[in-house]
């Protein structure tokens, strides 16, 4: 009889209601994003250096294939927990393994980054998609009416994450086809799984969590270019370049934050043909803004090993390591943030012209201060007309 009951508890995981009024996140989910501040930390430090060394290209790509697995991982857990969070004990413990995933997964960002070495990135995904695998088979047990879908994301879930084990005995010179396959199979799975129905998440609930982990984002990026500076300071005096780093880092995520909060996500998210025809777009695209929020953090650290010349990199691009991830974030966030929020063609047309003057600025002697004025110019452009 308590078999039967416990097993009876572990199936009890309907979806919730998407309608749930003051729906906000939870102590754990908090916490689960506080864990992969970790993981996002040591791809920035890891891309910092590859900056300082002058290693762009490659850097830059190794970055991206890092920061997918954190993104990923991370937003995975995020839809998922939108629509089936039961905060019951054998929830919160899967949730905790998950967890502990994602930190031996930041243990392993510095070996694939450096070395290419993916052996224990891949054991912290493995502990982390097999966790959400079975909290997807959880889901199928509990709720009939979306058993074709939640089976689908618990197989697709799966057979990805035996491709990326099976990656492990690739050799190294096909490593990155396989990996870009691997990325293109991942993101295809929750669009099929949901062509079986859609699971319910709460738009709410998702903008919130967005939002949440752009703010961490945000601050790593703050954090790692302070600490750089600050460094600066303490080896050299005083100089006008370093005030302005300083002060056009401050600019530059100021505007980042104002701009990302300009207009409320929800509202593209509501439970419409047309919203749900757009989370996909809105959702992935996320990938670049948290992406190039963490890289700007890196580029100013960059920036400032080249002001105190610790660094043999040519002005322009030690100035595109900066504006770079700044314009990116720009148009992102245009493109899948505000732009559908935007009726005036003055809004429109100030997004891709300042992206245009921010990459510009890499050649000017003071980038992060001109690219900080820039977007500090386009916030009063998205600001001032709503008053």
């Amino acid at each position: 009889m308590q078999a039967d009951a416990g097993a009876g508890r572990w199936r009890t995981m309907m979806g919730r209601d998407p309608g749930e009024a003051h729906r906000s996140s939870t102590s754990l989910e908090l916490f689960f994003d506080l864990c992969f501040v970790v993981a996002v930390a040591q791809a920035s430090t890891s891309l910092h250096g590859a900056l300082t060394e002058g290693d762009y290209g490659s850097g830059a790509l190794r970055f991206g294939l890092v920061f997918f697995t954190i993104w990923w991982a991370w937003m995975n857990f995020t839809w998922f927990a939108s629509a089936y969070d039961h905060d019951d004990v054998t929830y919160r413990l899967t949730v905790l393994v998950q967890i502990t995933g994602s930190l031996i997964l930041a243990a392993g960002v510095r070996r694939a980054f450096e070395d290419g070495d993916l052996h224990v990135i891949t054991l912290g995904y493995v502990v982390l998609r097999t966790a959400l695998a079975a909290l997807w088979l959880r889901a199928a047990l509990s709720d009939p009416a979306r058993r074709k879908t939640t089976l689908r994301f618990a197989a697709g879930v799966t057979v990805c994450q035996l491709g990326w084990v099976g990656l492990l005995a690739v050799p190294v010179p096909v490593r990155l086809p396989g990996i870009v396959v691997m990325i293109v199979a991942e993101v295809s799975v929750p669009v099929w799984a949901q062509t079986a129905g859609m699971t319910p998440w709460h738009p709410h609930h998702i903008a919130e969590r967005y939002e949440l982990f752009t703010l961490i984002v945000l601050g790593e990026s703050v954090a790692a270019a302070t600490v750089a500076v600050r460094s600066a300071f303490d080896r050299h005096h005083a100089t006008g370049s370093l005030y302005a780093l300083a002060a056009g880092g401050l600019l530059l995520a100021y505007a980042m934050w104002w701009l990302y909060f300009a207009r409320p996500a929800h509202t593209l998210l509501a439970t419409t043909h047309q919203a749900h025809r757009r989370r996909f777009p809105w959702a992935y695209g996320h990938y670049l803004i948290f992406a190039s929020a963490t890289a700007e953090g890196a580029g100013l650290a960059a920036y400032a090993d080249h002001v105190t010349r610790r660094t043999g990199a040519l002005p322009v691009a030690a100035g595109a390591a900066v504006t770079v991830p700044a314009a990116v974030f720009l148009i992102t966030v245009w493109v899948v943030h505000l732009r559908p929020h935007q009726r005036s063609l003055a809004e429109r047309i100030a997004f891709p012209v300042a992206a245009v003057g921010v990459l510009a600025a890499a050649w000017s002697p003071v980038p992060a201060l001109i690219a900080g004025v820039l977007l500090a110019g386009l916030v009063a452009v998205v600001t001032v007309p709503r008053r």
